[in-house]
């Protein structure tokens, strides 16, 4: 069952330590700029209780790598000056950490005990609460995102109070994919797996027709494999990365032209940002992320969007894209073609469906942006096509959270939860709607 902390004694003041507004700036990439008039930064759980419980409206700000407003309100708490923590439970096979960790820093910490964690997004700098508040996920048939590794929670209700729930409790599938929803993620535990070691060998050159044709045989080629296009004659770059037990694809130029020099997913992009290639064996942490902790992972000047779309329909939904690749191809960077597993997680885009993920990184022009989501949200209509929660989407009307099949349930979870809508936000409204 739920554990609430009843205790609401505040330690300090909400405005001990705030930001004002003419410093709070943007998302990462710098296409969203936040309208809140100041970011709360607490330096301790009750800290951040006094923070939460004194404020009409408020949002958890998060690693900034978000491209909407899904993380504003009219006051914002960030909670990186709270203690990182990383804390191993041995018996229980978990790590527990703040939720403000990233994942490259837990993914260290990790490694240096011996342990893993199941996958990683392509970007190890976002932290751990935003990547699975938004359900983010890395790549791998048999992978479920980031957020199905999530064994407990601790969450800072609107009213002050603590509660502390874990797998198994009821509504727990309904309480890890919430955006914020709920109330603000403290502290997360996670489940973990002995250390293992990967290669990455990087193909180029495959006609399209060739991935059409043989596009599960390609996705299940590795742990965690990488489509990456232009949508032109040939597909770009695949990116198969394998587990070092595990043997390697028979052909080794079945998939296009094997490489023998490390690439950027973006073409003529310096791969120094980028983890090691070539088939060269080296720790989980440094082979599943596409880019190295240590670097920006680019300039930043981009916008992204990402649509999953159920696994039956993944080459009818390739077809259909390549048919208005006019609408795509001048206004991209790149496009990334991933798998991700099913789960059980109420508001995950994976929810009871294995997935084809088709991301999209956009040249920072919002205006061509937002007329090719138009042209890709219409090819891609017939197919069922959910949204990444932390990327751009256009569809809002009706509100896209009524394609989910628990939004009803996890509506009347976020009212029971937070019944001051605290953490009610215009993107909510947008994208969730009410249960009345």
């Amino acid at each position: 069952m739920l554990y609430t902390v009843k205790n609401k004694s505040r330690v300090s003041s909400y405005d001990e330590h705030m930001t004002t507004s003419s410093t709070i700036g943007t998302n990462w990439s710098g296409t969203y700029a936040y309208r809140a008039s100041a970011v709360h930064t607490p330096t301790s759980l009750d800290e951040l209780r006094s923070t939460i419980a004194s404020a009409t409206r408020i949002r958890v700000l998060g690693s900034r790598h978000s491209f909407s407003d899904i993380a504003d309100s009219d006051r914002l708490v960030s909670l990186q000056a709270m203690p990182a923590n990383i804390a191993v439970d041995a018996n229980a096979r978990t790590v527990s950490c703040g939720a403000a960790v990233t994942y490259g820093q837990l993914a260290k910490a990790l490694q240096l005990r011996n342990l893993a964690i199941h996958n990683m997004a392509s970007l190890p700098h976002i932290s751990v609460g935003g990547s699975v508040a938004t359900a983010t996920h890395g790549s791998g048939d048999r992978n479920g995102n980031l957020a199905t590794a999530v064994a407990g929670l601790q969450i800072v209700t609107s009213t002050g109070d603590v509660v502390n729930t874990q797998r198994g409790d009821p509504d727990f599938e309904g309480m890890v994919v919430a955006f914020g929803a709920l109330g603000a993620v403290s502290r997360i535990t996670l489940d973990t797996e002995p250390a293992f070691d990967m290669r990455q060998i990087v193909y180029c050159g495959m006609p399209w027709e060739q991935l059409i044709e043989q596009f599960d045989g390609v996705m299940a080629s590795g742990y965690s494999v990488s489509v990456f296009t232009r949508w032109t004659g040939t597909v770009d770059q695949i990116w198969v990365k394998t587990r070092a037990e595990d043997a390697v694809h028979d052909d080794v130029n079945a998939f296009g032209q094997i490489q023998t020099v490390d690439l950027n997913p973006v073409p003529g992009t310096n791969p120094q940002r980028c983890t090691t290639q070539q088939g060269i064996i080296g720790p989980w942490c440094d082979r599943l992320p596409h880019f190295r902790m240590e670097f920006s992972p680019s300039s930043g000047d981009e916008i992204q969007s990402e649509y999953m779309i159920p696994r039956q329909h993944a080459t009818a939904a390739l077809v259909a894209l390549r048919a208005i690749a006019d609408h795509i191809t001048p206004h991209l960077l790149i496009c990334e073609l991933r798998t991700v597993a099913a789960d059980a997680l109420w508001m995950s885009p994976q929810y009871c469906n294995d997935t084809l993920a088709v991301h999209f990184t956009w040249k920072p022009d919002a205006v061509a942006v937002d007329r090719a989501l138009v042209a890709i949200e219409s090819a891609l209509q017939p197919f069922g096509w959910l949204p990444h929660w932390g990327k751009i989407f256009r569809s809002s009307d009706p509100p896209i959270g009524n394609r989910f099949t628990k939004s009803v349930d996890f509506v009347r979870l976020v009212e029971m939860m937070d019944p001051r809508a605290a953490f009610r936000n215009a993107w909510l409204d947008r994208h969730l709607g009410s249960s009345t």
